[in-house]
This record gives structure tokens, sequence and C-alpha cells, in this order.
């Protein structure tokens, strides 16, 4: 199929929902085509082409603003003074340390919120230099998530520049945290149920779009045991003995492929100095499923296996738990109005998404308090969380 700006594709996606009168029978491919025809439409599609520097400048400096997860403080500062610069009838942060920014509709149609994390997973003190070549630009973070932060500026930019009216209020949320524990999103959807109508996370590119939410649960695990200096007799051996027994344990479960499931370990710790035997040595624990059961069902093996290799050395376990999103769904939603309608826009627009059930971003936050929500985004990338990532442009 023919291929439209992305950018536009979302332009398209926000202004028809937040206009629809009705809320139950989905947008058809038909009228997406008719909205994106006319001339105030076209006059925001000509705005984004003819601003192509100016984002992709923007993008780059955003960038090269490192924002660990709980350390966004200086990137929100950059998004909030440019909201303000562009007569919003809201601009603020709020109490978890999102930026809100609100369009206020002209009236009698729903309230959308669309949201990008600032939030990276990268180390702070990390220097960021985004480098363009061959079309791509490549730089920490410049795909997951500050394409689509630039992205959402940009939209604001074009929907105003074409004076666009939308029925309904658009939302335009910048979240904190996605990356550790959507600590933003959850607080927001908290705050705000019954308040909002659709919720679009744009986390990700255009080529696929998710209805629900994969589940993730995360937890630490602790064996705990005497310690000491290595001289002193074995056993009692090191804690780190007991846990890699575990570890090797734990990656012999079977993880199945249907329902979607995955299981990782990714941080491991123990002494602090090489010649001590670990008095605490602990290991990570990410569970991901679309099915709860799956989730509980991996959970209680691995209870067992840390349970049986801790007794086998004598040593006590603690867990923690770190942080646990259930598996997000609402009843219908694969064939409700905001999935249905934005597979005929997106169709309208060029693309052919497919679509899924396994996101795993801050439309989970919106399901799980009920919200109707999905996840898309605004362009190609690749290698996210990697120091080698890289989008087109």
């Amino acid at each position: 199929m023919h291929r439209t700006t992305p950018l536009r594709a979302v332009v398209v996606l926000l202004a028809l929902i937040a206009s629809a009168v009705s809320q139950t029978i989905p947008v058809s491919e038909a009228e997406a085509r008719r909205i994106k025809a006319l001339p105030a439409m076209v006059g925001a599609f000509s705005h984004v082409d003819l601003n192509r520097a100016a984002i992709l400048q923007e993008w780059v400096t955003i960038t090269e603003i490192n924002a660990p997860s709980g350390e966004e403080r200086e990137r929100a500062l950059y998004i909030e003074k440019e909201l303000r610069k562009l007569h919003l009838d809201d601009v603020h942060f709020d109490a978890a340390g999102n930026v809100i920014g609100i369009r206020k509709g002209t009236g009698g149609g729903p309230r959308i919120v669309i949201d990008a994390h600032m939030d990276t997973v990268f180390k702070a003190g990390l220097k960021i230099k985004a480098v363009i070549r061959g079309g791509n630009i490549y730089a920490p973070g410049v795909g997951d998530d500050t394409r689509n932060i630039e992205a959402m500026l940009a939209m604001i930019r074009a929907l105003n520049a074409a004076q666009v009216k939308t029925r309904g209020d658009l939302i335009f949320l910048f979240t904190v945290e996605e990356e550790s524990n959507m600590r933003g999103a959850k607080s927001f959807t908290k705050e705000n149920k019954g308040k909002i109508d659709h919720y679009i996370a744009l986390d990700g590119g255009y080529d696929g779009m998710t209805y629900a939410g994969i589940g993730i649960f995360w937890y630490r695990y602790h064996f705990l045991g005497p310690g000491g200096h290595t001289r002193l007799p074995s056993p009692p051996y090191s804690a780190v003995l007991a846990m890699s027994r575990a570890i090797t344990r734990i990656y012999q479960i079977n993880v199945p492929s249907g329902p979607q499931s995955f299981l990782n370990i990714g941080m491991v710790g123990g002494s602090e100095v090489v010649n001590a035997k670990a008095a605490d040595a602990w290991f990570t624990v990410d569970l991901r499923s679309t099915d709860q059961a799956t989730i509980d069902d991996m959970k209680r093996q691995i209870d067992i296996i840390v349970a049986q290799e801790a007794a086998r050395e004598l040593l006590r376990t603690k867990e923690d738990i770190i942080t646990q999103t259930p598996v997000a769904n609402l009843p219908g939603h694969r064939y409700g109005f905001l999935v249905k309608s934005s597979e005929a826009i997106f169709r309208a627009m060029g693309f052919d998404p497919p679509v899924g059930n396994s996101g795993s971003n801050n439309a989970s936050a919106a399901l799980n308090n009920g919200i109707s929500a999905i996840s898309t985004g605004s362009g190609p990338c690749g290698n996210p969380h990697a120091l080698s990532e890289g989008c087109e442009i």
C-alpha cells in the first residue's frame, strides 16, 4: 500500500476520534478518507512537511537530554516550556511529575488522552550525541520514546497552524517512569478515571497497534546466609552458590509461546568485595504473559526452586515485589469503537498495521482502570534499549 508520513496518520487518528459524534459506531475507512481530504487536515499535513528540518532538530535536542527513569525533570522542563508557547488552554505538572497540555474542543465530543513517556532506560550521566546518517538518526533513546514526544509537539503545532477544530478535548500527556513501573500513567489514569473517554499511548511505530496489555510482574529474590571470609571453612558457602543453582533451574522452566509469555533474569548481585562469601545473593525475575494464570504458574515454579535451593545450603530467602501490572483487557474492546476506528483510519492513510493483544506500555495503566486504550506510534525504529538505537527520519 502507499505509505504517507507516519505522523500524518497519527494526526488524523487523533483529530477524527476526538470529533466523532457517536462513540458506539466505529469510524469507517470512507469517513476517514473524507476527513483526511478536508482543507484543514491538508493544511496540517503541509505544516509537517514544511517544518521537517525544525522537527528533526528538536528531535535531536530532546534526545540529547538524558532522562533516566525517575530523573526526567530536565526533559520535562523543556517540554513544558515548548507547550506554553503553543497557546494551549492549560499547561501544568501533576503530582506525579507528568507534563500535561490541554487543547480544548468545541464541545460535544470525547476527551482523548495522547501519551508519550519522557524516560529512557539509560544511566544517569550518559552523554548522548545524536548522529544522522543515511536517512536515519542514531542515539540511545531516540526511538523509545523520544520519537513520539517530538511527534506530539509537532502534531500540536500542525493542528494549531491549520486551525483544526475538534469537538472533544485533546489532553497531551508526557509521562514519567514508564520504563520502570508506569508510575506516571498509573497515577494519571487512577486520578482521572471517569473523566476521559479514550487513551492513545504512543510507544512504538506505525507498523503495529495493540489493544490489550501483557501482564508484567517483577520480583527480586534473595538468598541470605552467614557470609564470611574466603578462608573460612566451607560449608557454609557463599549464598551465590544457591542463587546460581536456582537460576540454572529457572531457565529450564517451560515458557509457553501460546499464550505469548516471557521469562528473564536481568540483574544479579552478591558480595561487594572479592574476598568475602556473599551473605546476600540476589537476582531479579521479569515475568510477562497475556494470560494471568500462566504468570501465576511460572511464579509458583520459581518459588519452589528458590525454596529448594536455599534449603540445600541451609539459607534463608526473602522476596521483594518490584512492580506488578496485571494482564489488561476490556471485554469486547478488540471490536469496539477505538480499535475498529483506528484500524479504519490507518488503512485510509496507507497503513495496514497488525493488531495485537500484547502491548507493554502505558496503555495497560488505562485499560486496568477501565479506560478504552490502544498503543501505536509515529515512526519505524530499531534496537530499542540499546546504545545503537536508531530510527528512520
